[in-house]
C-alpha cells in the first residue's frame, strides 16, 4: 500500500490485551453501532466498522494517515469509557498496514480467537460488515479487506481441518447434556455471561431441540444481546440461583475473575430439584464454576479441557492445521498486499497508454495510408521525449545507473 493510498488500521482491545471490565466499558451492542460509527464518521474516520463481541471490541478503519487514525479511535474510545488516554494506555493494540491486514484476515478465520477454529467468528464479522455498510462506513480500502479475509477464512476451513476439533467441543456438550438427561426437549437451559464459547455451545444445544433457554449475566445489556440472539428469555443476575435450580443444563461463559457458581449454590439447587441431576458446562476462561462442584452428586461438570478430550483424538492434529491455516493466511495475506500494491500504477498505465494512442492517430493521419512511412514515425515519435531525456539524464550526472536498469527490465532488453 502506498502512503498516498488509504492505510487499513484496527484499533482494539481484546481477551488477552484488556481486563473484562475494559471490555465490558467499550462494547457496544447491535442497537448502538450506527451512533457510534456516525461519531466515528464525525472525527474524520469515512471507512470504519466496529467489531463488538464479549472476547474483543475493535475498530478496523482504512485512512490515510494511520497515525492520526490510531489517534480519532482511541479518543472514541476514550469518550465512551469515560477514561483518559493514559488509563487506556496498555490496554489497547494497534495495528496499521501489513499488520493490520494480517490481524483482520487472522481474526475473520477464527485464528485469533479463545478456541482457534469456531466458526462462528466469520459471522460477527460479517455481522459487523453489515451494521458498517448499513451506516454508511464502508468504503473501498474496508469493503477490499473484508472480502479479502472472508475469502482467506473459507480456504482455510476448505483446505484444512481447523474447524473440526472446536465445532465438536459443542458437539460434545450436547452430546453429553443427552445423556445425562436424554430428550432435550424437555429441558431447560441457562446460560450465565455472554462469552463467545458459551454461545456456541447455547446454540448447538438449542440446534439440538433444547426446550427452552434463558439467559443471565452480571451486565444486563449483554443478557440482553445474547438472549435476542438466541430467542431466548433474559433473567434478572440477581435472581440467578433460582434460575440455577430450574435448569437442567448450565453454560457458564464470563471469564471474568470471580467464580459465579461454587459448590454451596450447586448443592442449594439440587436440593430443589430433588436431587434431578444437573449438566454444567464451564466455558469461561478462566473458569466461572468452582471445580469443586464436580464433587457434589448430582452435578455433573464438564469444563473446555475435559470437553476437548471427550471431542478431540489429539492435540498433534489441531496443532497441524494450526500451522496449515497460517501458512494459507499469510500467502493470502501476500497476494491481497501484492494486489493493492500493482493497483498504484494503474493510473501511470492508462495515461501512457492514452498518449500512445494519441500519438499512433496523429501518425496514421500524417503517413496518408503509407504503412512503412507510418510505423518509422510512429517509432521516432514515441522514441523521442524518453531519449532526450535519457541524455539529459546521463549528460547530468545522475542516476543513470538506476534509470538503465529500470529500461531495461521495462522494456526486457536483456
Amino acid at each position: 500500500m502506498s502512503s498516498a493510498s488509504p492505510r487499513f488500521v484496527v484499533v482494539g482491545a481484546n481477551h488477552r490485551s484488556a481486563s473484562l471490565g475494559l471490555r465490558d466499558q467499550l462494547f457496544v451492542d447491535d442497537s448502538g453501532v450506527a451512533d457510534f460509527l456516525v461519531g466515528l464518521k464525525a472525527r474524520g474516520l469515512y471507512e470504519v466498522l466496529v467489531l463488538s463481541t464479549c472476547d474483543r471490541v475493535e475498530v478496523w478503519a482504512g485512512h490515510h494517515d494511520g497515525d492520526m487514525a490510531t489517534s480519532l479511535i482511541c479518543e472514541a474510545y476514550g469518550a465512551r469509557a469515560g477514561l483518559s488516554p493514559a488509563a487506556l494506555a496498555g490496554q489497547l493494540y494497534t495495528h496499521v498496514g501489513e499488520a493490520a491486514v494480517r490481524h483482520a484476515f487472522a481474526v475473520a478465520s477464527a485464528m485469533d480467537s479463545l478456541v482457534i477454529g469456531e466458526p462462528h467468528v466469520a459471522g460477527q464479522v460479517k455481522a459487523a460488515h453489515r451494521l458498517a455498510r448499513d451506516a454508511g462506513t464502508c468504503g473501498p480500502e474496508l469493503e477490499a479487506v473484508l472480502q479479502a479475509g472472508f475469502a482467506c477464512a473459507k480456504r482455510i476451513r476448505s483446505e484444512t481441518h481447523i474447524g473440526e476439533g472446536p465445532v465438536s467441543i459443542a458437539a460434545a456438550a450436547v452430546q453429553l447434556a443427552g445423556d445425562l438427561h436424554g430428550d432435550l426437549s424437555h429441558c431447560s437451559g441457562l446460560v450465565l455471561g455472554a462469552g463467545d464459547m458459551g454461545e456456541l455451545v447455547a446454540e448447538s444445544l438449542m440446534a439440538a431441540g433444547l426446550g427452552r433457554l434463558s439467559v443471565t449475566a452480571p451486565r444486563a445489556s449483554r443478557a440482553e444481546a445474547l438472549a435476542h440472539a438466541l430467542n431466548a428469555n433474559v433473567v434478572a443476575f440477581e435472581n440467578m440461583r433460582e434460575a440455577l435450580a430450574g435448569a437442567d443444563v448450565v453454560v457458564a461463559s464470563s471469564g471474568g475473575r470471580a467464580v459465579l457458581v461454587t459448590s454451596e449454590v450447586v448443592t442449594a439447587a439440587l436440593k430443589k430439584r430433588r436431587r434431578k441431576p444437573i449438566f454444567l458446562v464451564d466455558a469461561g476462561i478462566p473458569g466461572d464454576i468452582e471445580p469443586a462442584v464436580n464433587r457434589i452428586d448430582g452435578a455433573f461438570l464438564y469444563d473446555l479441557n475435559d470437553l476437548e478430550q471427550v471431542a478431540l483424538e489429539g492435540r498433534a492434529t489441531r496443532e497441524q492445521a494450526a500451522r496449515s491455516a497460517w501458512t494459507i493466511l499469510d500467502d493470502e495475506v501476500s497476494l491481497f498486499l501484492r494486489g493493492r500494491a500493482a493497483r498504484v500504477a494503474v493510473p501511470a498505465i492508462v495515461a501512457l497508454r492514452q498518449r500512445f494512442e494519441e500519438t499512433r492517430e496523429a501518425v496514421l493521419a500524417e503517413s496518408h495510408g503509407d504503412a512503412d512511412a507510418a510505423t518509422r514515425l510512429l517509432i521516432h515519435r514515441l522514441l523521442h521525449a524518453p531519449s532526450e531525456t535519457m541524455k539529459s539524464v546521463a549528460a547530468e550526472g545522475a542516476d543513470w545507473q538506476h534509470m538503465e536498469k529500470t529500461l531495461r527490465t521495462l522494456f526486457r532488453l536483456d
